[in-house]
């Protein structure tokens, strides 16, 4: 598609939101993105550069929100929608959409799972179960080194969570080929910046609270822990998810821990994860020796990924790193809003 997009931002307030828009913003081939909200507060400024500052004098005028509402959307002639909005109105909104004929890409995790047991942990009470089921099952999840192909046809894009997709893009190679002991299990021990916890304040994200700390938290019932079994075919029993706050803004390292199968060697595991991100622009594989960092990856789209074997070769360390906001959330969403309207998945991403 050559002609440039019009993008709505619904939710653009958040950390998530406002990366997004600043990022279409500067898009070469969208149009100055729509800004909506639902059941938007009076007394709050409609501006949202009134809200983050750094969006004044840029040349945008002002950055509107409006009102939410379909005929709205319709009339700025919306192509596509991003949803950056709580679950539970997520969740309510997407169906609409897609009878309205409006593309989605919807960052929260209404959409990302296809079993309902792991789906349970959103607690959904669905208006129309059976539509809402039909719909999990046609939303393509929005990894574009995993379903790239999907994502150029779907209508609807669950944008993956963004400790699952450290997690996922780390482990999938060596999952697919087959080069870990499963029996032993894979435990991921993930760290993250504040700004994964999202904009509005709480007793346990406040600055006097996260500095010089940290926490383990929702051990045993993090709700991105269903994305990870269902995109690498593991079992619950197969896999150890536990994730902290670190007191940094932003950021993500996780550090996996397995066991190789017999006889795979260091070379193997390296030439494995290498192949894994060939024609994946957004995946750095580390050479040999050398390990991601948060500050690597800051501010940009890549997942970087790194290894190392024991000496004896019976266990083996992934890192993986990523921006939470970026990869992890708006610059991934992008990267799939490019595929499915024809656009190289790099643009407005470098």
């Amino acid at each position: 598609m050559s002609a440039a997009v019009q993008s709505a931002v619904l939710g653009a307030t958040g950390y998530s939101g406002y990366e997004l828009t600043k990022r279409l913003l500067a898009h070469p081939s969208v149009k100055q993105p729509a800004l909506f909200r639902v059941n938007p507060d009076p007394t709050q400024s409609p501006n949202l550069a009134d809200w983050y500052p750094q969006l004044s004098g840029n040349g945008y005028g002002q950055l509107v929100m409006d009102a939410f509402s379909w005929d709205a959307l319709k009339a700025k002639g919306t192509d596509v929608i991003f949803f950056c909005t709580p679950h539970e109105v997520s969740r309510e909104l997407a169906i609409e959409a897609g009878d309205r004929g409006f593309r989605v890409v919807d960052l929260s995790g209404a959409w990302r799972l296809k079993e309902a047991t792991n789906r349970a942990v959103y607690k959904f009470e669905d208006h129309d179960p059976a539509q809402a089921a039909l719909l999990d099952q046609q939303a393509v999840y929005g990894s574009p080194e995993l379903h790239k192909y999907a994502i150029e046809k779907a209508e609807l894009v669950a944008n993956p969570g963004c400790y699952a997709t450290s997690i996922i893009l780390a482990l999938a190679a060596w999952t697919n080929d087959g080069l870990i002991d499963l029996e032993f299990g894979v435990i991921c021990d993930s760290k993250s910046g504040v700004s994964g916890a999202g904009k509005a304040p709480s007793p346990t994200t406040h600055f006097v609270e996260v500095a010089d700390s940290l926490s383990a938290y929702s051990v045993f019932g993090h709700r991105h822990t269903g994305e990870m079994l269902e995109q690498l075919g593991l079992e619950a029993s197969q896999l150890q998810f536990t994730p902290h706050l670190l007191p940094i803004p932003r950021g993500i390292l996780s550090t996996i821990y397995v066991r190789p199968k017999t006889g795979v060697t260091a070379e193997v595991l390296e030439y494995s994860l290498k192949e894994f991100a060939v024609g994946k622009p957004f995946v750095r594989v580390f050479a040999p020796g050398k390990l991601p960092q948060i500050k690597y990856s800051l501010h940009t789209n890549y997942c970087d990924i790194g290894f190392q074997l024991s000496p004896d070769g019976s266990r083996a360390v992934l890192v993986s790193c990523l921006d939470n906001l970026v990869k992890g959330a708006a610059g991934q969403a992008i990267q799939n809003m490019n595929l499915m309207f024809g656009f190289d998945e790099r643009e407005g991403l470098q």
